[in-house]
């Protein structure tokens, strides 16, 4: 009966480390905006950003841990 909120508890854990990480550890990757592949458009009063680059790598990485935790 408890086995159930113990996996919420270390989903729950898992993401609060992951937001702190980001939010401790984010402004030093100023790289990670700015990648191959991260199109920027802008007039005088417009900016359109689309950061394709950034969004391919993210789902590589996201891809490759739901992996991993699949396998155990």
């Amino acid at each position: 009966m408890n086995e159930p909120w113990g996996r919420v508890l270390l989903v729950l854990g898992a993401a609060l480390f992951l937001v702190g990480a980001v939010l401790t550890w984010g402004p030093r990757m100023s790289w990670l905006g700015r990648l191959p592949g991260d199109f920027r458009f802008g007039g005088g009063n417009w900016k359109v950003y689309i950061p394709l680059g950034t969004s391919l790598l993210l789902s590589l990485v996201l891809s490759l841990l739901f992996w991993a935790l699949r396998r155990r």
